[in-house]
């Protein structure tokens, strides 16, 4: 009785997120009904069958996602390839890392061979990092979908807008604020490093040249001692370390939980962008709130949030178009 009422609960915090948005016309719920009516069935059917078999995917569709919509929109323009000698937002040092885009392409060929030409690359991304942080136990939230696809993909613009590790606080909202999102965007999204990894040299300084001096006695003091001296040990043991992997949620990366937020609390936030959200006093007091409540709690703000992620400088009706091969722009 407790779960269901708790899945009531979730799916009326985000309809209230969604409702406000939907009043633009631009996105809608069952928005492939008619022309489409599989399309999200087939997306979901190929995350249930395959992510429990690489549960890691699922932070990996996520930050694409996230990426995604932080340049110009959630159109797919990070799934484009680089053309004629000019560099798309894949080959970016931010993306560099992000490696789903064999796996999208083969849900979207799903989806094709359902309805071709009909559902666009960025709702399929949408649709399927939604579905595959449910496969592994996160939450669930309802997907508008409408997107169009876009046809532009620049290295720099991923450069320049995609939120860095080292930000801190205030570039960081300025950065969410930039495309719409407030505080409490920032505070819940960056709740999904709960699922997240990072390689040593996204976070190195922390480690070993803070304030320039270098060594290992040039650590960043915000970070728990005990936990830097075991990263240097066991993980990124030179500064130049660019290829060993390290949990953002030591022990439950797997699992989408709060062990990220009271992680931070114990000032073992990996990036200098996780621990920034100590720094501010209304941030704080919401990862406290969330970090001592039950996880249905985290889960219900994070849902709106990404539904609101989802929203952001959408392509809709005429604009765009709906690529056949989410990496090339249609011939």
């Amino acid at each position: 009785m407790a779960a269901v009422a708790t899945m009531i609960v979730l799916a009326a915090v985000v309809g209230t997120a969604s409702a406000a948005e939907d009043d633009g016309g631009k996105l809608r719920h069952g928005f492939y009904e008619q022309s489409c009516p599989r399309a999200e069935q087939i997306v979901r059917h190929y995350m249930e069958q395959q992510v429990p078999h690489a549960p890691s995917v699922a932070a990996t569709l996520l930050r694409t996602h996230f990426h995604d919509c932080f340049v110009r929109g959630c159109d797919a323009s990070v799934l484009l390839n680089g053309t004629n000698g000019n560099e798309a937002e894949k080959d970016s040092a931010p993306n560099a890392s992000l490696r789903g885009f064999a796996f999208l392409d083969r849900v979207k060929a799903l989806v094709e061979q359902e309805c071709p030409g009909v559902v666009s690359c960025a709702d399929v991304l949408a649709l399927a990092a939604r579905d595959a942080v449910g496969v592994i136990g996160g939450p669930f939230w309802r997907v508008p979908t409408g997107r169009r696809d876009g046809r532009v993909s620049l290295k720099q613009e991923a450069l320049d807008q995609i939120p860095g590790p080292t930000m801190n606080f205030t570039d960081l909202l300025t950065s969410f604020q930039s495309k719409g999102l407030e505080l409490p965007d920032l505070v819940w999204l960056s709740g999904a490093h709960t699922i997240g990894i990072a390689h040593c040299d996204s976070f190195s300084e922390r480690l070993y040249n803070f304030t320039g001096r270098g060594g290992s006695s040039d650590a960043d003091p915000s970070l728990n001692p005990v936990y830097a001296a075991n990263l240097r040990r066991t993980k990124c043991a030179t500064p130049t370390d660019n290829t060993t992997i390290v949990e953002m949620d030591p022990g439950s990366f797997l699992t989408f939980d709060l062990g990220y937020y009271r992680g931070l609390l114990k000032s073992r936030g990996l990036f200098q962008s996780d621990h920034a959200l100590l720094s501010d006093a209304a941030a704080r007091a919401d990862v406290e709130s969330v970090a001592s409540g039950p996880p249905e709690v985290f889960f219900q703000l994070f849902a709106r949030s990404m539904v609101r992620l989802g929203m952001v400088d959408v392509k809709t009706g005429g604009e765009g178009e709906i690529r056949r091969h989410c990496a090339v722009v249609n011939s």
